[in-house]
Parts: C-alpha cells; sequence; structure tokens
C-alpha cells in the first residue's frame, strides 16, 4: 500500500491549483511554447492549476480546447457537428495528433481558429461545411493520411469529460494532443469517480481540462481536484461517500461488551461480524456499495468528574491506531464517537487529529452526553449549541482539505430536537465533509417511526440521516428487509447497538 505521505507528495503539483476559466479563451489562452516548425504541431500545457472548458456550442467547446493545448498544427481535422462524432474523423485527428474542430453554426469561430493556427492543410469529414477556410488545401478526409510529424506529447495534463455530447470533440484534441482522458460519467465533482482519483493520481498532472458545462459554476473545483490528485479512495472506491456507498455499522467500545456489540469480540471476530451484519444489505441495494464499519466510543461518558475534571474518560489515540488501522486495511470505515461530559466538543475532537487524517476515519458528536457546567450524566439529557457544533465543521473540513483527504464523515447523533439547539444554522456549507444526522432512539417500532419522522421536519440541507438498530431494547429490531421497507427516506447509515 502507498503511503500516506507519498500520496501527499502526488498532490503536491495541484496543491495550489487555481482554477482558470478559459471558455473560448484568446489566442494566448495557453502556456507559452515555441513552434518547432511548420510541419509539427506546436503544443502548448495549459496554465498550471484547473482550465475550465465549458463552451455549451460543441463547435466552441473544440475551439477552446484547441486553443488551451495548440500553439499551431500545419493539419487540421474538421468534422459536422453530429452526434456521434464521425469515426473516422476521430481516428484521424489522434492518428495525425491535430486537433478536431466542428463546423458549426458560425463559420467565424472555426476561420478564427485555423487562422491562429497556421493551418495549411483542411481534412474534411463527410458532411462538414467549413464555410470559406481562405487559401488553405482543402481535403475530403479519406483513408491516406498526411505524414505529420509528432509532437511531444502533453503527458502531465490530463482532462476530464463529463461525457456530454457537446465535450466530444474537445476529448479528441485532448487525446491527439497526448493528454490522459478520463470520462467522469457527468459527475461535476473530480472526488465522485473512482476512475478520475486514479487517473489523477497516476498522472500526477501539472495542469487539468475541465471538459464540458456540468463543470462550470462547481465551487472549489481547484481543491477538489487537487484532492482526487492524492490517490486516496475511502472503503469501497472514490472519494464522496453518498449517495454511492451505504454503510452499516457495529457501535460499541473496544473496552468491552458494556457499550455495544463492537466489545464483544476480539478484533478479528469483530472485523468478520461488521461483515456480516452488512451482507445482507448489499443484496438488497444492488445499486450501492455497502461497506461494513465500526463507531468506536473514543471518549466514554462516566459518572464521576475524573482527574480533569470533565466527567469523561478519553482512549489513548496511539493505543487505539492498531484497531483503527487493521480495520481500514479489512476495508472498512471508522467513526470515531466522542461524549464529551462537560468539555467540548472542539477539544476533544482535537485530541483524535492523528487518526482523523487516515482517509477511512470518520467522526461522530454525542449531544446526550454533551454537559452543562453543574450537570452530570444521567440525570438529564445532554444537549449542545450549533455553534459548539459549527466549530467542528470547520476545523475537521479544514483538516480534510489541508490532507487531500477523501470527504469525511460527521455524524451528529440526535432523539430529541432539544440536542442541537438552533439546528437550523448548522453549517452545510463545506463539501469536504458529509454530515449526517443519526436518529438513535431506541423502543417500539411506532416510537422510533414517530421520532423518525420529527427529526426530519425543518432539518438543515444538504445533510444525510442514519438509523440505528438496538439488537436488544428494540420492540421488535426491524430485519434489513424491514429496515430498507420502512426507514423511509432510505437512511445512507445503519447502526446496530
Amino acid at each position: 500500500m502507498q503511503s500516506r505521505r507519498a500520496h501527499v507528495r502526488g498532490a503536491a503539483a495541484l496543491a495550489g491549483l487555481a482554477l482558470v476559466a478559459s471558455c473560448s479563451s484568446g489566442p494566448d489562452g495557453g502556456g507559452t511554447a515555441e513552434a518547432p516548425g511548420a510541419e509539427q504541431p506546436a503544443l502548448s500545457a495549459p496554465q498550471a492549476g484547473v482550465t475550465l472548458v465549458a463552451d455549451a456550442d460543441p463547435a466552441a467547446a473544440a475551439v477552446s480546447a484547441s486553443r488551451a493545448l495548440y500553439a499551431s498544427a500545419p493539419v487540421v481535422v474538421v468534422a459536422p457537428a453530429a452526434d456521434p462524432l464521425p469515426e473516422d474523423a476521430v481516428e484521424a485527428a489522434e492518428a495525425l495528433h491535430v486537433p478536431l474542430l466542428l463546423a458549426g453554426d458560425d463559420p467565424g469561430v472555426l476561420a478564427g481558429e485555423l487562422d491562429r493556427l497556421g493551418a495549411e492543410q483542411v481534412l474534411l469529414a463527410d458532411g462538414a461545411d467549413p464555410g470559406d477556410v481562405g487559401e488553405r488545401d482543402t481535403e475530403p478526409l479519406g483513408e491516406d493520411l498526411p505524414d505529420v510529424p509528432a509532437p511531444d506529447p502533453l503527458t502531465d495534463v490530463v482532462a476530464l469529460s463529463s461525457g456530454a455530447p457537446e465535450t466530444a470533440a474537445a476529448a479528441v484534441t485532448a487525446r491527439a494532443a497526448g493528454a490522459t482522458v478520463v470520462d467522469t460519467a457527468g459527475q461535476a465533482d473530480p472526488r465522485a469517480s473512482a476512475d478520475a482519483v486514479d487517473a489523477l493520481a497516476g498522472a500526477r498532472p501539472t495542469a487539468v481540462l475541465a471538459l464540458g458545462t456540468a463543470f462550470d459554476g462547481v465551487a472549489g473545483l481547484d481543491w477538489k481536484t487537487a484532492t482526487a490528485a492524492s490517490g486516496e479512495q475511502l472503503p469501497g472506491g472514490g472519494q464522496l461517500l453518498f449517495p454511492e456507498h451505504f454503510l452499516v455499522a457495529m457501535y460499541g467500545s473496544t473496552e468491552g461488551p458494556a457499550l455495544g456489540v463492537l466489545g464483544e469480540q476480539g478484533l478479528d471476530a469483530s472485523i468478520a461480524r461488521a461483515g456480516d451484519f452488512a451482507a445482507p444489505y448489499a443484496g438488497l441495494l444492488p445499486d450501492r456499495t455497502v461497506v461494513p464499519t465500526f463507531e468506536i466510543i473514543v471518549t466514554v461518558a462516566s459518572g464521576s468528574a475524573g482527574p480533569d475534571g470533565n466527567y469523561s474518560s478519553e482512549l489513548d489515540p496511539e493505543a487505539l491506531r492498531p484497531y483503527v488501522e487493521a480495520a481500514g486495511a479489512a476495508g472498512l470505515y471508522v467513526i470515531l464517537d466522542l461524549q464529551p461530559g462537560r468539555t467540548d466538543f472542539l477539544t476533544q475532537a482535537q485530541q483524535y487529529r492523528s487518526l482523523l487524517e487516515l482517509p477511512y476515519v470518520g467522526l461522530a458528536l454525542d449531544p446526550e452526553w454533551r454537559l452543562g457546567p453543574d450537570e452530570v450524566h444521567l440525570r438529564q439529557i445532554g444537549s449542545v449549541g450549533v455553534d459548539e457544533v459549527n466549530a467542528v465543521v470547520t476545523w475537521l473540513a479544514d483538516l480534510t482539505r489541508a490532507n487531500a483527504l477523501p470527504q469525511k464523515l460527521l455524524v451528529l447523533h440526535q432523539f430529541r430536537l432539544s440536542m442541537i439547539t438552533d439546528r437550523e444554522r448548522l453549517d452545510t456549507s463545506r463539501d469536504e465533509l458529509a454530515l449526517l444526522i443519526h436518529v438513535d432512539g431506541q423502543g417500539s417500532q411506532p416510537d422510533k417511526q414517530g421520532t423518525w419522522n420529527a427529526l426530519h421536519q425543518g432539518a438543515p440541507s444538504p445533510v444525510y440521516w442514519g438509523w440505528k438498530n438496538f439488537i436488544d431494547e428494540d420492540v421488535p429490531m426491524l430485519t434489513p428487509e424491514q429496515t430498507v421497507q420502512q426507514a423511509q427516506p432510505l437512511p445512507e447509515l445503519v447502526t446496530y447497538q
């Protein structure tokens, strides 16, 4: 397994990405390169960072890609703006390492790019009407192609293509220039595609082209691309948790069985049992990647003040590390659960920074065990103000971005509205995190459904949802089939305690 440090080094070239909008960019929109001669295309790498090619018109998008990648080209292939593109035009452009342009509604767009490239010869695919191309040699595209010396390929450039029809010619031009082209299947966030993550990590590009209107207006496309280039992936693939993944967790303490099923057996048996809990859901949800999960109580509510006076016993993060890393190596996601007593959630979360820097480790806040200055456990149900929660959101999101980590799960346990005051002000703006409200009441199914429905009312957006099945306390506990059928809308996390 590649080390975390190596992954960070792999992302270093993109760590300072600046988003450069270049829809129909000007003639000097690409980087500078001295043309090697009229008989060879002169490639011109885009500016370092992310260059956006988000023209809705296919002909304009083809020109934008050409401008981003080519300083000159003695030969150009021109095809009709058709979907799909003619195969012979695609093959010719890639074989000759020259741009593929389209004969669109405005002939001036094509003519201007031919002038900029200094094109001497235009190869026309069947049905292409380029309009007035001046004194250039215009020939129908045939089997015999001209002899064009190949330029050195732009192997340090990756083109992310949304796969939309308007990006087709632009993607061909990128391949012709030697760039790695990755189809993100319509996903605007490169972290969502395991293929995009692999391609970016493998190429370690200095520049990225984002081809397609799907990328237009995407907030943080620069840092999201840099994160994808780290190569780190979540259990099950990709760097975004939902909706691709469905987590099935065992809850408890590594210290023993008193706090849940996680501590009822040793580590290896716990990993195997987590897989057993998850397995039925894989059959019930074939379109989701079901991931077995540990939710480990790492700070445990205490009946006494303890040496630090906070009514919470904190486990040593380094003592937990072998347990957490073994789970990660086995393909599990791990959630660290905080029961902070009289201290605040951020203070406790920061104690576990070294574990939260692992790509498969998330965090859970349990307000039931958050005490006021004069409160003690089991005399009242605890609560937390949203400002304290938002402080954790900011810190954890910043940590995730700074370390180029996959999206990190932040769970908020709640079974009463009063447990998180001013919940409507929850900061849901940080795409580094997936925020999830975990409805963990126990008892009869009508009561559990009532709590589930009540907590959905007025919830902030976007948030995800978790459901808890209590093995001994629920009357009765739902089977996996019943959980999928009755917990609606379908949660993203199901936990067993």
